[in-house]
This record gives C-alpha cells, structure tokens and sequence, in this order.
C-alpha cells in the first residue's frame, strides 16, 4: 500500500470517527479478529483494536452512543461532551496507520487525523442541532440511524480497497467542508438578528 493509499485510509478512518468513534474502533477490531479482514504488514498497528478490552469498551461506547444518538438534544448534549474524544480519538486512528519510524509522517498524521475528526465531528454536531430544533423526533432517529449505516458500510469500503479509501476521504473531506460552511453561514445570520433585535431595544 503506497503513500497515497495510506493517506486515504487514515484520512477515511479519522473522518468517520468524527461521527462515530466506537462504531469505528468497534468494527475495525472486529474485523480483524473474525478475520473478514486482513490487513497489510505495515498496518499491523491497528491490530490493537482487535484485542478483546478494547473491542468490548468501544463496543459499550457505541451501544450507548447509538442510544444516546437517537434522543433528541441528549444526542447534541453527547457530541458536547465528545467534542475533544473523538478528535483525539481520530488522530490516534491515523496514527496507527502510518510508519512507525517514520516520526515525520507521524507527526503530520496525528495532526491531519485529528483535523479531519474534528471537521466531521463539528459537521455532525452542527447539523444535528439544527435538527433538534424541528419539534417532530423522527427526522433526528432517520438522521442519526443513517449515520451508523453510512460509517459501517464507508469504513468496510475503506478498509477493503485503498483506492475506496482515498474516494471516501475526499467525499467525506468536501462534506465536512460544506457542513461546516453552513454552520458559518448560520451563525452569521444569527449574529445579525441578534445585532438587530440589540439596535432596535436601544432605539
């Protein structure tokens, strides 16, 4: 797997952790130790996932999370809470991934992993409390029931194909990027009224 190749994957990974960090330390340990997957000699690293704590403490995190996900404003309440686990939790991921004696490559793995876990976490968060604001529940459950489906169908693609694995990245990159343009957007429209509704009290 060339560089490029492992760029993606560690890109895919630390984006999809963004929306789903246990999910997707959930099943790529599983993965690896039912043997649906198997990995490349210098991905060995993530092997760690497949070890039995590790597989059962994420897999109560994403049971929870699915949970959690699922309520509305408890779920914005959850990504608060997740806001510098998840981004952490991405930039180990794409660490893992690269050359351990490479420390340059490291270096700029962890801070890119942890770059785009933070974009698609911020995305994910924004968008979700916009939805929370609609009072029917059902767009928050088709929401959140889509994002577990999307990161365990991505990540499998991603992991089986390198070349899925730079595809997802740059889709998952330019969704983040539109998500959080929005949240700007939103936010400016937000501040405006509030500047407004402020001038005219004072008048």
């Amino acid at each position: 797997m060339g560089l490029i190749e492992l760029l993606g994957l560690a890109g895919s990974i630390s984006l999809l952790s963004g929306w789903r960090l246990y999910l997707t330390i959930f099943a790529t340990g599983l993965a690896m130790r039912t043997g649906w997957i198997d990995l490349p000699q210098n991905l060995q690293m993530l092997s760690a996932l497949a070890n039995p704590w590790v597989l059962g403490i994420s897999a109560l995190g994403a049971i929870a999370e699915f949970f959690a996900d699922k309520v509305a404003w408890l779920d914005s309440i959850w990504d608060g809470l997740h806001t510098l686990i998840r981004p952490i939790g991405g930039a180990l991921l794409a660490l893992a991934v690269v050359d351990s004696g490479d420390g340059a490559w490291q270096v700029v793995a962890f801070l890119l992993g942890g770059g785009a876990a933070f974009a698609s976490h911020a995305t994910k968060a924004g968008a979700r409390a916009t939805i929370n604001s609609s009072p029917e529940p059902v767009s928050n459950i088709v929401m959140s029931s889509a994002e577990d489906v999307a990161t365990g169908g991505l990540l499998y693609l991603a992991l089986a194909n390198p070349v899925a694995a730079i595809i997802i990245a740059l889709i998952l990159t330019l969704i983040a990027a539109a998500g959080l343009y929005f949240i700007y957007r939103i936010f400016r429209r937000f501040s405006a009224h509030t500047e407004m509704g402020d001038e005219g009290k004072q008048k």
